[in-house]
């Protein structure tokens, strides 16, 4: 039930907007939610109570934190633009359990600021409305610096968050889906019209949960080599496996030694890299690397 004073109406969002002469900046992707439902679904999806916290990216005026702090033990929100600071101090004053911290969430040692907000509670999970320009990297530097995280849950472009849940085979699957597969499993939550944000994107929208793995669904060797492989295959989508492959790790060389490594890993070469699963992802970087290719 929307209560009158709640952040995010999109009357209270204006008047707030408004009294402190705030202006958006669009280099920092800045869409303010103004929906109760959208909301509630993010926080749902979430799963928090009150001995979990929270970690909150953009929180812009505070109509998500506002939400987190209701639900669960303990919320820290990164703001990168100084001018929301005091707006956020003076909206979120009623929340005792609601820590901003102002700082670039990609140059934050995330490590440490758990360690300074975190201690003491059960479960942490990320919750956040992501600015669209920096959506990955702030991503794959939450999965790949392995946080104690239960879930990641976040409003992201429709089109990114389709790529990251796609399969094997889709036009969507790449390099981009194994990567966000190897380190959580993805579940797209809802879509999102343009009309529940103030400003209006121009693109659509989506919520989607990454559960963090406790570990890989695969075994691999070497992380890095794995991913270079897997990014190697999609250099040019219509392109071979084999003849990208080659390109990346065969400059100069014939195809005879790399279609024979193919095959010791049970793919074809005239496959492409959108066909092949995660599995057989890892059996190849194995592969080549009992060969000696890096």
């Amino acid at each position: 039930m929307t209560r009158i004073d709640d952040i995010s109406t999109p009357r209270r969002t204006k008047e707030i907007i408004q009294r402190h002469g705030f202006s958006f900046k669009k280099s920092l992707g800045q869409n303010f939610l103004i929906d109760q439902n959208i909301l509630f679904k993010i926080v749902e999806a979430a799963d928090l109570d009150k001995e979990k916290g929270a970690l909150e990216i953009g929180p812009g005026i505070g109509a998500l934190t506002e939400k987190l702090a209701q639900t669960a033990n303990r919320v820290t929100a990164v703001e990168i633009d100084q001018r929301l600071i005091p707006i956020l101090q003076e909206v979120l004053e009623p929340y005792p359990n609601v820590s901003v911290h102002h700082g670039d969430v990609l140059k934050v040692d995330l490590h440490e600021l758990f360690r300074d907000y975190f201690s003491g509670v059960s479960k942490v999970s990320v919750v956040a409305n992501l600015p669209y320009y920096v959506t990955t990297p702030i991503l794959m530097k939450l999965l790949e610096e392995k946080l104690p995280l239960e879930n990641i849950v976040v409003m992201i472009q429709k089109e990114v968050a389709v790529r990251m849940a796609a399969s094997p085979g889709s036009k969507d699957y790449g390099s981009l889906s194994i990567a966000v597969q190897y380190y959580s499993e993805p579940k797209l939550v809802c879509t999102v019209p343009h009309t529940v944000f103030i400003p209006q994107p121009n693109v659509e929208s989506a919520v989607i949960r990454l559960k963090v793995r406790d570990k890989p669904p695969v075994e691999v060797d070497d992380e890095k080599h794995f991913f270079e492989v897997v990014h190697a295959s999609f250099a040019q989508r219509r392109k071979t496996i084999a003849n990208n492959l080659k390109s990346r790790f065969f400059p100069g060389e014939g195809r005879e030694r790399l279609e024979q490594l193919l095959q010791e890993a049970e793919i074809e070469p005239s496959r492409r890299g959108e066909t092949l699963s995660i599995e057989e992802y890892a059996r190849l970087s194995s592969v080549l690397l009992r060969a000696g290719v890096r």
